[in-house]
């Protein structure tokens, strides 16, 4: 009896042991899962979404136009906002008004330093290149843009930083107000179009179809190609961003957002021929007017789809906005949580991205 007790207690001691090492290894493993795989938080009822009527939002006006998100998000409700540039869409991220935006880099890392890295994280990146400085005739180098005015989509948005970095380079200064050797006015869109057809304007850095429209429909040409000043031409144009409170309450929303992401940008890739036609259908649903096959053809050029953030590139970015001075200093560690992505990569056997040491990946 005696060797039959201490031969029981032994094996209960073994399996208590067991299990500690059981719930240890899980919770090393939940330590470095995605919020979603861990259980973590519930689904949300409603998502929020924010996105911009331009080409190098396409993987938000396809997963919208083809139902990719919905289809994802099952019973959540997807409601959508559709906003000019970033810092609008960052204020109503801020006000709680929406939950998640397709969004140029800057931005996010405006909100992120002012916030001290409590407002938001960039969960998936959507879109590289796609922006350059168109200029009128008689503009040929960086030499001639002395006194010229010229346009960025709002101020502190991502082509406007970059306008501004790059002018400081070429030894012009700019200020926040208009003022400096070369004015830069920030405009909506549309209005820099039909200024620059008015001769009102010398130029403006933007984003795709803005900058094939003022070529195709007004005769601006390109001055300089963002592309050719980043190496491997690979600079991030828009990223998926989302609110931190919405992420860590609702992941599993949240992953159901990052796969549309990813079923759109794959979408756009097995649909070559019929990718223009269902951008345009969406672009008309929300500005009322399509693009023509033209600038269509020329802005999908100039634009690659990726989830991949391209993290590596988001410290000269932050330098680029102290120099345009559009952004405080401020740290970008933790801007980024990658994890529900590369889980979702992971699981279908592509390659995960890094988030560069600047958060979870």
């Amino acid at each position: 009896m005696k060797n039959t007790r201490i031969l029981t207690l032994t094996a209960l001691a073994v399996a208590g042991m067991m299990a500690l090492t059981g719930c240890a290894s899980q919770a090393s493993a939940d330590a470095g899962a995605s919020p979603a795989a861990t259980g973590a938080g519930t689904p949300a009822t409603e998502l929020r979404l924010g996105y911009f009527a331009n080409v190098t939002h396409a993987p938000a006006l396809i997963g919208l136009q083809e139902g990719l998100f919905e289809k994802e998000l099952g019973d959540t409700t997807l409601t959508t906002q559709v906003f000019n540039a970033g810092p609008a869409a960052i204020e109503a991220l801020s006000a709680g008004a929406i939950d998640a935006t397709f969004i140029g880099p800057n931005p996010s890392i405006n909100t992120f330093i002012q916030s001290q890295g409590a407002s938001a994280r960039i969960v998936a990146g959507v879109a590289t290149g796609g922006a350059a400085l168109v200029v009128r005739d008689g503009i040929s180098s960086p030499a001639d843009l002395a006194g010229a005015t010229l346009a960025s989509p709002q101020l502190g948005n991502t082509q406007d930083v970059a306008l501004r970095s790059w002018l400081k380079d070429e030894g012009y200064s700019t200020d926040t107000t208009g003022g400096g050797d070369v004015h830069v006015t920030p405009t909506e869109n549309a209005q820099t179009l039909t200024l620059f057809q008015q001769g009102q304007l010398d130029g403006a850095w933007l984003p795709e179809p803005w900058v094939s429209r003022l070529v195709v429909d007004a005769g601006a040409k390109v001055l300089v190609d963002e592309a050719d000043l980043w190496k491997d031409g690979a600079f991030p144009t828009t990223v998926l961003l989302v609110r931190k409170d919405f992420l860590e309450e609702h992941p599993q929303t949240v992953e159901a957002l990052v796969k549309g992401n990813l079923d759109a940008i794959a979408w756009i890739g097995d649909n070559p021929d019929t990718v223009g036609a269902e951008i345009n259908k969406k672009l008309t649903a929300d500005a009322g007017k399509g693009l023509s096959d033209a600038v269509l053809a020329r802005a999908l050029e100039h634009v690659t789809f990726s989830a991949n953030p391209h993290a590596e590139t988001f410290q000269q970015l932050v330098d680029n906005g102290l120099a345009a001075g559009t952004q405080k200093k401020g740290s970008i560690d933790g801007l980024f949580d990658l994890r529900i992505l590369n889980g979702l990569l992971g699981a279908d056997g592509q390659e995960t991205v890094s988030a560069d040491g600047l958060g979870e990946d």
